[in-house]
């Protein structure tokens, strides 16, 4: 099977029987209150559940155990001595200590499952799609285990106990640590600084035996990059896996979300969303109003948004809508439809004015106005101020630094949950000057 790695000759390396970390002296006892000690890759690979996931992908890799260890077992090992305990997001999914772990190797899986249905690359013989094959398994393996390690480089701030900022690109962490989010952190920033860590996951042989399929390799970067639109049937796959995944650790169902055609319930909702602010909602209102436009942001009331798009896609006999406003919360954030707020949540709270000096406190849902309508095609702007209110801090927590924004405890149950289901159903209402206070 390792034939592939003679297609381009590369400098003799000793293939790694262990993580790179393993030579790491890892601290021993028990941490300070509010500290976390690095653990081994084995030690955090250890768990039952995880022991599980590695032998399930395993099986869906079809490659001896020697090969496996190559492939896919030093990059895993890798991987959690880099995540560590990190969460995979703040309030959203797998937002615990260890979440990061969890959900690349749930995402690894998926994927993998998800490989199996499908030849590759498409439109090509029978015979070169075997003589790939492997490669193309390993390339979704690898995209799908490492499309949030950005997280870790952009979204986090790690200080170290002797009091130093860490950084994913120094190496596995060798001493006891604390974390906290960045307070006004760019959304989906973690997508173009997965780019920093791909060296720290796979071999330089592994990179020149990707690289000599074109297409493969195209789309692997492209991925990597979040730019899944162009990373083809590759991109399709992890988008999927991540979904599945993501809907397990909310208490959907994984298997829906595998079988679902691509972006299926994404496109469901936007195509809702343009019916209602083209047919009922009501805009930028002199007073009562469903949503306010400002020169950059759609700003939509949430309970009486999500009210009205759960009964329109009902009344279109539509299969697979969430039961409740949380869930649609949940759901539009998690398919980049509404923007999370600086702590990692879809309901922002902001107070509306209009030019006649109407005011009202409102909770909010935050889009793109470019989701909804062309640049040629969009109403006028709010003639008021939308203020947002400042995300409140946290109480410490281990593994928050203090001044963190945001408790992980107490939001460990999902973005939007916990999050009230609306707000009041009324509101103001052509430039608005919109003030983000956070």
């Amino acid at each position: 099977m390792l034939t592939f790695f003679r297609r381009k000759p590369a400098p003799a390396v000793t293939p790694p029987d262990s993580s790179a970390a393993a030579a790491i002296p890892f601290p021993k006892g028990e941490p300070q209150k509010g500290w976390l000690l690095p653990a081994a890759p084995e030690v955090l690979l250890a768990t039952p559940q995880r022991q599980r996931l590695l032998a399930q992908i395993w099986q869906h890799t079809a490659v001896s155990r020697p090969q496996f260890q190559r492939l896919y077992q030093t990059p895993i090992e890798r991987y959690a001595a880099l995540v560590q305990q990190f969460p995979a997001s703040e309030a959203h999914h797998h937002a615990c200590h260890g979440g990061m772990l969890d959900h690349g190797l749930e995402i690894m899986l998926y994927a993998l499952k998800l490989r199996q249905s499908h030849l590759l690359p498409v439109g090509v013989p029978p015979e070169e799609q075997a003589a790939q094959s492997e490669a193309w398994t390993a390339a979704i393996a690898y995209a799908a285990l490492m499309h949030d390690i950005g997280k870790i480089a952009v979204d986090l701030e790690v200080e170290t106990a002797d009091g130093q900022v860490w950084h994913p690109w120094h190496g596995p962490l060798a001493q006891a640590y604390r974390f906290r989010y960045r307070i006004g952190r760019e959304h989906r920033l973690h997508e173009a600084a997965a780019g920093l860590l791909y060296h720290r996951l796979l071999d330089s042989e592994v990179f020149d035996w990707l690289c000599g399929y074109p297409e493969l390799w195209a789309a692997l970067l492209h991925a990597l990059a979040g730019q899944y639109e162009h990373a083809g049937l590759l991109g399709e796959l992890v988008i999927q896996a991540d979904q599945a995944s993501v809907a397990s650790a909310l208490g959907g169902d994984p298997a829906k979300a595998l079988a679902a055609p691509r972006h299926a319930l994404q496109r469901k909702l936007l195509d809702g969303l343009r019916f209602l602010l083209n047919k009922e909602l009501k805009l930028n209102q002199p007073q009562a109003s469903d949503g306010w436009l400002t020169q950059d942001t759609l700003w939509l009331v949430s309970k009486t948004v999500s009210d009205k798009l759960r009964a329109h896609l009902l009344s279109q006999g539509m299969d697979g809508i969430p039961s409740n406003n949380t869930a649609v919360f949940n759901v539009l954030q998690e398919h980049g439809i509404a923007q999370p707020t600086p702590d990692g949540k879809a309901i922002w709270k902001a107070t509306i004015t209009s030019d006649s000096g109407w005011t009202h406190g409102f909770t909010l849902l935050r889009l793109a106005p470019a989701l909804i309508w062309g640049q040629d095609e969009r109403p006028a702007a709010f003639a008021g101020t939308v203020v947002v209110e400042a995300v409140e801090g946290g109480e410490d927590a281990a593994g928050i630094a203090p001044g963190a924004g945001g408790d992980m405890a107490s939001d460990r149950n999902g973005g939007a949950a916990g999050q009230a289901d609306g707000g009041a159903d009324g509101a103001s209402g052509g430039g608005a000057t919109e003030t983000v206070s956070s």
